[in-house]
């Protein structure tokens, strides 16, 4: 049951998690992310230390008489190490993908950048201008930025001890994965966009559950009962990352407070939900959940690796905790860019792309698709047509149809510095294209 009020514990476990993706999923120096992590770590940090357990890959957090652990489990990250546990309820399985060395493919299949001019309508000077500009500050932490036109990458560039090959934390930027898995799993035939959610916990007689939609899920407007940072400190929305519990269960087992489709709020649950449906779908086929993403989705489109981590019952926390390489987002947005093909193959069903970028009707400013934040008001700097995928701390990657443009942008979590904004940095690479794509 979650606790109420601010837990120390929950924060404890929570900073624990991030740790230790940050030392053995990212491979950060110890020290440095030990300064710059989890959410509440500048609220533990007086008294807050730590060990790394290298044999055992594990990290404890202790503060006072409080002990948090998280350890890694290879191609599944790191979890939280339920209170009174001594591991995990889920046996990790190796990830592997079919494709070749990256080192062996041009991109967008591989690593290798073609010695090929910059389109003439590109003003160089301008886009590293904007690059410098994104990396000036430094208490904003910029880890990697990453400028992608006409699929061809003009503009790349990392923080200290990041490369090209760094899985970092791309908090709810993985929603947006979410989706296009729930897309892959729509190409094949399992459900439609507007079909009912196949929740088995939903479906007993006079449950108004039913109503709701993979389209209400996807709009993150189900209605479901599910507290919010508004609400309290350990919301739901935050605790299914902290309590070290089964997310997918708590997440379905909540009441219905609005009628489906009316009411639009930013709330884990109706992802999650949709996470719970991708494992019972792939599962059904008696096909393995943890390596589904890999060969459904990263290997067509040249992703080595991403690392999608798991709660302690073996469910995928796309939500927020998906570790990827700046490169590996590109690939994502540029998927999205060319409408769901991927070099003449079609990876994502036809209208995919219109629709997770299309206003969600029950979200009052426009500002929300499927799983996509939209650009009505201009707010990023860019043109109104831009949508994105986003997450905590300037977790971002913006797709540009009306300028053939993708932009990654990732840094590590900053308390010294709000969220930095990019308005700047994105006006400055606009300016730099001189022709829109027709």
């Amino acid at each position: 049951m979650k606790p109420d009020g601010n837990s120390i514990d929950l924060a404890l476990a929570e900073a624990a998690k991030e740790f230790c993706s940050a030392v053995f999923v990212s491979e950060r120096d110890s020290q440095e992310a030990f300064k710059s992590g989890g959410i509440d770590r500048r609220v533990l940090r007086e008294r807050l230390s730590y060990t790394i357990d290298q044999r055992a890959k594990a990290v404890k957090l202790t503060y006072g008489d409080l002990v948090r652990e998280a350890r890694f489990y290879g191609d599944q990250g790191c979890t939280i190490i339920p209170l009174g546990a001594n591991g995990v309820h889920f046996q990790p399985v190796p990830v592997k993908t079919t494709l070749p060395s990256p080192m062996t493919q041009l991109w967008p299949m591989g690593d290798i950048l073609e010695d090929i001019p910059v389109p003439p309508e590109v003003e160089m000077d301008k886009i590293d201008a904007a690059v410098n500009t994104a990396f000036e500050n430094p208490l904003a932490k910029t880890a990697a930025f990453v400028v992608v036109y006409k699929g061809q990458i003009i503009a790349e560039r990392y923080g200290k001890g990041i490369s090209k090959d760094t899985q970092l934390i791309s908090y709810s930027m993985g929603k947006s994965l979410t989706a296009t898995l729930i897309a892959i799993l729509i190409s094949s035939g399992h459900f439609d966009v507007h079909s009912p959610a196949p929740v088995e916990a939903w479906q007993n007689a006079g449950d108004p559950r039913q109503e709701i939609t993979i389209a209400h899920l996807l709009r993150m407007s189900s209605g479901l009962k599910f507290t919010g940072w508004e609400d309290e400190a350990f919301c739901d929305h935050r605790y299914i990352y902290c309590g070290a519990i089964d997310a997918f269960e708590y997440s379905m087992n909540r009441p219905l407070e609005y009628k489906p489709n009316t009411v639009g709020r930013y709330r884990n649950c109706d992802p999650l939900i949709l996470g719970y449906i991708i494992k019972q779908t792939v599962e059904s086929q008696d096909e393995e959940y943890f390596t589904f993403p890999q060969r459904a989705l990263f290997d067509k489109i040249g992703i080595r690796k991403m690392v999608l981590e798991a709660d302690p019952y073996g469910n995928f926390l796309m939500t927020g905790h998906v570790y990827g390489t700046a490169r590996n987002w590109a690939r994502l947005g540029l998927l999205h860019l060319q409408n769901g093909l991927w070099q003449g193959k079609r990876i994502l069903p036809s209208g995919w792309v219109d629709f997770v970028r299309s206003p969600a009707p029950a979200w009052e400013d426009g500002r929300y698709g499927g799983l996509f934040w939209l650009n009505p008001n201009r707010d990023s700097g860019l043109p109104t047509d831009a949508y994105s995928m986003e997450g905590l701390a300037d977790q971002l990657t913006f797709i540009v149809p009306s300028y053939d443009l993708v932009i990654v942008r990732m840094g590590h979590f900053s308390y010294e510095y709000e969220a930095e904004s990019l308005v700047k940095v994105n006006q400055q690479i606009i300016s730099g294209i001189q022709r829109r794509v027709s």
